[in-house]
């Protein structure tokens, strides 16, 4: 009898350091990718023009957000005034593109919905690897970091002219010359062209200098 009652017991000890090891390691888990999800930025959606695939983020900057009001009241026009869509696009990919100072990791690219969508995962890995490579993490909002704040983009040319790309010709593709305005001047770029293609019914960044 006393070997039997020592083999239960023996056995009941197995079972209950089994059921610890398995809470340990649920525990373990949980906690994991409770920090895994306080980790992800979270940023709400507070507009979109659905037909087109733009999405107006919460955490855009004032001048942004009127920027993409006036790009939904062109494009919702009976008929779309193709040069001011180009402006506001243009517009829109460099307000959000050079304006580190909202994003919350350095994966947080601005502006990649503009690009040529083909060329938005690599467009993507070259941020990060360049202007992007430097922004600090604020997912706790603990940042001391000064980063560009962009006020304003001015497109100081316009016109259309015949575009080669991936073996491809668009003959009335736009080119852009810009100018950014910061609130302050932290050294970069803030000059440059830009060259959209059409893909579809949108307009889509395919060169950038």
């Amino acid at each position: 009898m006393a070997k039997k009652t020592k083999r239960k017991m023996k056995k009941s000890f197995k079972i209950l350091i089994g059921i610890i090891i398995v809470l340990l390691l649920v525990f373990v888990g949980f906690k994991l990718t409770s920090k895994k999800s306080k980790d992800k930025p979270v940023v709400k959606v507070e507009d979109s023009l659905e037909e087109y695939g733009y999405v107006l983020n919460e955490n855009e900057t004032k001048y942004y957000k009127d920027l993409f009001k006036e790009l939904k009241k062109v494009l919702n026009s009976d008929t779309v005034d193709e040069e001011k869509y180009a402006t506001l696009v243009g517009q829109l990919f460099l307000a959000d593109f050079y304006n580190l100072d909202n994003k919350i990791t350095k994966n947080d690219i601005g502006g990649v919905q503009f690009v040529y969508t083909p060329y938005q995962s690599d467009f993507s890995k070259f941020a990060v690897e360049s202007i992007y490579h430097y922004v600090e993490n604020s997912l706790y909002e603990k940042r001391d970091q000064e980063l560009p704040i962009v006020t304003s983009v001015d497109i100081t040319d316009i016109k259309q002219n015949s575009f080669d790309y991936q073996g491809k010709t668009d003959e009335q593709a736009w080119t852009l010359s810009y100018k950014i305005n910061d609130e302050k001047d932290l050294g970069y770029q803030t000059e440059g062209t830009m060259t959209l293609v059409h893909n579809e019914k949108k307009l889509e960044i395919v060169d950038l200098k």
